[in-house]
């Protein structure tokens, strides 16, 4: 059975997602951690950086049901630096 979420929101102050159930239970996700964990350079952390901005309910489903590497390798452009 799934719990109701209540809410689902970034908190800049803790750099956490923060998930609230309906019988009072939370989750908190340190962005900062999974970054470390998952993202290979700058471009794929900007990626996890829009989405935590952005679309928490999504980075939260992505890392909870999805694979974060595989989302990474099919959403990330790569722009080299030209001299």
């Amino acid at each position: 059975m799934d719990k109701k979420v209540i809410s689902c929101a970034f908190n800049i102050d803790t750099a956490r997602v923060e998930i609230k159930y309906a019988d009072g239970s939370m989750i908190s996700i340190d962005c900062t951690l999974v970054d470390a964990e998952v993202a290979r350079n700058m471009y794929e952390s900007s990626e996890l950086e829009w989405l935590v901005y952005n679309a928490p309910v999504d980075y939260v489903n992505l890392l909870f049901h999805g694979d974060v590497r595989e989302y990474l390798r099919s959403v990330t452009e790569y722009h080299p630096f030209e001299n």
